[in-house]
């Protein structure tokens, strides 16, 4: 009886150990006597030979490896960086990466990668530009050297992003005092701007009133008047009321009208 409670519990042994599970967010690869075969598992529930063969489980998902780095800047300053390098793997050369770097590809091949290309570009760009539009190139033309050497070996880079960037204490507080300078100029342009559209309004409507002036002047000219004036005599002539005119024969210059 003991002898058969022994059997059984080494049977179970090895058939537990004779099974695998492929999570739904990995790969596997079977290394078989010390050899990766090519053949990529997809997610599942695998029976192998515990004795021969032994499944490697990679990410099928996209990973974040967060990285701290210090960047060198055109001027010769030293920024501290949070960086974070999002990336996959091809899963059909999920296999030539563990035969060329191992299951530590990431210290092995990434890591070097990365340090080499963020460099090389930070050290063309100012330590401000970091802090500036230009950083979003900065993150884009480091992902884009990465990938010129990391798509043949079997990753592809997703994305690389500067969470955080810490300048100097001292260019950081001249960063500041530039950018409130500036927008010190920008609203002083405003203002400026605002009254010279004012000044020019009230030039534009001063010359409509002087050349309304000027049109009336000319307008009124003696023949005119003495118009107007037999115009008033008559609409005078039309009342019923009494009325004294006072005039010179030609215009008149008081009217007084009463009951």
């Amino acid at each position: 009886m003991k002898t058969f409670k022994v059997f059984f519990l080494s049977s179970l042994i090895v058939l537990l150990s004779a099974c695998a599970v492929v999570r739904q967010d990995q790969i596997g690869i079977k290394r078989k006597w010390g050899k990766v075969t090519p053949e990529v598992l997809s997610p599942g529930m695998r029976v192998i030979n515990p004795f021969s063969t032994y499944i490697i489980k990679l990410p099928a998902r996209t990973v974040n490896l967060e990285v701290r780095a210090d960047l060198p800047s055109k001027e010769g300053l030293t920024i501290v960086t949070e960086i974070s390098i999002l990336y996959h793997l091809i899963p059909d050369k999920a296999s030539i990466i563990l035969r060329d770097a191992g299951t530590n590809y990431e210290n092995t091949l990434i890591l070097p990668v990365f340090r080499s290309a963020v460099s090389d570009v930070s050290a063309r760009f100012f330590a401000k530009d970091m802090h500036s539009s230009k950083r979003a190139q900065i993150e884009k033309e480091v992902q884009e050297r990465m990938s010129e050497i990391l798509l043949e070996r079997g990753f592809i880079i997703e994305s690389v992003l500067m969470k955080s960037v810490r300048l100097p204490e001292g260019l950081t507080q001249s960063i500041e005092e530039k950018l409130q300078a500036e927008q010190e100029s920008q609203r002083m342009e405003f203002v400026l701007s605002r009254e010279k559209m004012e000044a020019d309004r009230l030039k534009i409507e001063a010359e409509g009133i002087r050349d309304y002036q000027r049109i009336i002047s000319e307008g009124l000219n003696p023949m005119i008047l003495q118009f107007m004036s037999i115009e008033a005599f008559r609409e005078l002539s039309k009342s019923n009321n009494s009325k004294v005119i006072i005039t010179d024969g030609k215009t008149p210059l008081m009217l007084n009208n009463a009951q």
